[in-house]
């Protein structure tokens, strides 16, 4: 396997997006390789309840537009084992309880996903990764 390219990770909303939505190009190197070889099944990528939430409402909203209704996107997404659910556990909201140095919330709560499954987070953001000590996965 490629050592730029971890087994496992966590994404962020936008980074999802643009990955499903025929934007990878906006996606940093590391980023797209990440989701890249997820498709091919070199890695998984954890999908917060959070992100999968925003995604939700995006797709509500028409803000995004997936091959499938949302709900079969995802459980199809799920089973192909290139995505894995990440719950929102008690264990993530007492992580999430010590990064009140990132602002927003939704922002919080995916940085700390990251941290309680000890991965790194693909984001474009690497100030959220940073303050929450995981590895930013994006340039």
């Amino acid at each position: 396997m490629d050592p730029e390219t971890p087994p496992l990770a966590v994404t962020d909303t936008h980074a999802l997006i643009w990955a499903i939505d025929g934007n990878r190009k906006r996606l940093g190197k590391r980023a797209r390789k990440q989701f890249d070889n997820a498709d091919e099944g070199k890695c998984a990528i954890y999908i917060p309840a959070l992100v999968l939430a925003e995604l939700g409402e995006a797709c509500h909203r028409d803000h995004v537009t997936l091959a499938l209704p949302f709900e079969e996107w995802a459980r199809a997404a799920f089973a192909s084992g290139k995505y894995h659910e990440a719950e929102l556990t008690a264990e993530i909201i007492y992580v999430a309880q010590r990064l009140y140095t990132i602002a927003e919330r939704g922002d919080r709560l995916i940085a700390a996903t990251a941290v309680a499954l000890d991965l790194p987070l693909i984001t474009r953001d690497p100030e959220i990764a940073a303050a929450a000590g995981v590895e930013c996965l994006w340039a």
